[in-house]
């Protein structure tokens, strides 16, 4: 998850998602803004965090791949959807 901006005023809508397709992971994922500008993708949550939790944690070959590449919660598109919504909000 990508911290909240609290800098920032909060947007005038409660949450906002949008399904993208991540070159990270070449898969399609959906990325999660709150209110407060806290960030997060259904992908990571799905499948990196529980590894990252248990690595015991079995999953196929092809999503193991994926996982190493995922950049997590520095991930620059998920931070690029939440700048874009944030210039959207206050272009004003």
């Amino acid at each position: 998850m990508i911290e909240a901006r609290t800098d920032l005023k909060p947007a005038n809508w409660q949450v906002t998602a949008t399904t993208i397709h991540c070159d990270y992971v070449d898969d399609n994922v959906t990325l999660m803004v709150d209110r407060d500008w806290t960030t997060r993708c259904a992908w990571y949550h799905r499948y990196k965090q529980k590894i990252l939790e248990n690595p015991k944690q079995k999953f196929d070959k092809a999503i193991r791949l994926k996982m190493a590449k995922c950049p997590g919660t520095e991930c620059p598109i998920a931070l690029e959807y939440r700048d874009k919504l944030i210039r959207e909000e206050f272009a004003e």
